[in-house]
């Protein structure tokens, strides 16, 4: 239906015919001259219809417009400066394709302010905004440079199931469904199957995973539907190892934004900073001291609450002049069963998150690969062994020492762009929300 998008308009194309598709963004009537802002996916063009160039019927038609209408346009191209991106459109037909009802249920243009809650109601429409759109395009651009990186490192993508009999990291926090006869949950992460895939010779993996967490949360920070990418890795010497293809993950991501989104951050109004590499790591016992330094004392043990990860965020800014960090070395019982001990009869484990400014956006460990050991920390945490025979058999068949992470894709856009994690998902699923 159409030549070109709006973007392809340019000073090279002047006098050329071409046609467009869009919505009717704004209309300003002067009498005489009317003034049509078009809009696609890829921006926003002047269409100008002067009485000297078009017939009284096309003025009538664009008057007659309602905005939000779709509408294919041909016309002419002109180079004018004071036009948007320096042309213009000099129409010969306007056709209303679908119209548009008024009044619309959320402006567009926004002159008129929403609440968030009367976005999401409206999210087609909202999703119509330059700026909204914008950050959908810049996150599949961190999708793809996501798989890009860890395609060059050898990782092999794969899908696991959604469907699940028994929780894959212990807890409540399960939605149950009914399959068929049986019980049975939507997957909390694909954390037991990526490690079953280790023992099948397939080294190194990966999967844009959709988390399910039945979580009462109401945050800036949560929901109840989230992806990530999510990754495991055999032959490891340690969690180091992890550590160093997240640290890579995130440099090469963010890097990548800055180079290829000039356009959507621009719209946005957002200028991102390059993360250094190596990453800063802290243990857990650094943090405290940190914490405490500060007047925020907790007890060996204690979970870093959002007071206290936001005071950390703080801090580490400072002092360090750093966004993002790593942590180390957690409790080894506030970590989930399968989490390696830093040493036989530790306290402390193998295991890391990353801070972005305040905010845990991953978290990963290296993992036991030991059958007699796995079994004793499934008990250990009030489990029965025999609920994860499924898994557990790929124990007893030869198990490479591996590891993994799950890195949140929607915590590292909202911190990224500095919006609420409901700003970054396209349909967002939280206590409240079941629809649209």
């Amino acid at each position: 239906m159409r030549t070109h998008y709006i973007a392809e308009i340019n000073q090279n194309l002047e006098n050329r015919e071409v046609t467009l598709c869009g919505w009717v963004h704004e209309i300003r009537d002067l009498g005489k001259i009317k003034f049509l802002l078009l809009r696609d996916i890829s921006g926003l063009i002047q269409v100008t219809a002067k009485k000297d160039f078009c017939d009284s019927s096309l003025l009538e038609k664009i008057k007659s417009l309602n905005k939000e209408s779709v509408i294919r346009v041909l016309g002419i191209v002109k180079v004018n400066e004071k036009a948007p991106h320096g042309v213009e459109i000099f129409p010969r037909e306007i056709e209303l394709i679908s119209k548009a009802e008024t009044p619309l249920p959320l402006d567009v243009t926004e002159k008129v302010k929403a609440e968030l809650d009367t976005r999401l109601n409206n999210r087609f429409l909202d999703l119509r905004k330059p700026e909204v759109a914008a950050i959908f395009k810049i996150k599949s651009w961190v999708l793809h440079f996501g798989r890009e990186f860890l395609r060059k490192k050898g990782f092999i993508e794969v899908y696991t199931p959604k469907i699940i009999a028994s929780a894959s990291e212990g807890g409540t926090e399960l939605f149950p469904i009914s399959y068929f006869d049986k019980e049975a949950f939507l997957a909390q992460s694909p954390q037991l199957y990526k490690q079953m895939l280790m023992a099948s010779g397939f080294d190194r993996v990966f999967e844009i995973a959709t988390y399910f967490r039945a979580e009462e949360h109401d945050t800036r920070r949560h929901l109840n539907e989230v992806t990530a990418f999510d990754i495991e890795m055999s032959f490891i010497e340690n969690e180091e190892d992890v550590m160093k293809i997240l640290e890579g993950l995130v440099h090469f991501i963010i890097k990548n934004v800055i180079e290829n989104c000039e356009t959507e951050l621009k719209t946005i109004g957002k200028e991102i900073q390059p993360i250094e590499k190596p990453i800063l790591r802290l243990t857990y016992s650094d943090v405290l001291e940190l914490l405490e330094s500060r007047g925020k004392k907790l007890e060996f043990g204690d979970d870093l609450d959002t007071e206290s990860e936001k005071l950390l965020g703080k801090i580490v800014k400072e002092e360090y002049d750093r966004d993002i960090y790593f942590i180390k070395n957690f409790p080894l019982e506030t970590k989930p069963f399968y989490t390696m001990p830093l040493s036989e009869n530790d306290e402390l484990s193998r295991s890391f998150d990353l801070g972005y400014k305040g905010v845990e956006i991953s978290s990963g460990s290296q993992r036991i690969h030991n059958y007699e050991l796995l079994c004793e920390r499934i008990k250990a945490k009030g489990l029965n062994p025999e609920n994860f025979e499924f898994y557990l058999k790929s124990f007893r068949y030869g198990m490479p020492p591996h590891g993994g992470f799950g890195h949140g894709i929607e915590r590292l856009m909202m911190q990224l762009l500095d919006v609420q994690i409901r700003e970054v998902m396209l349909f967002p699923r939280d206590r409240h929300r079941l629809v649209p």
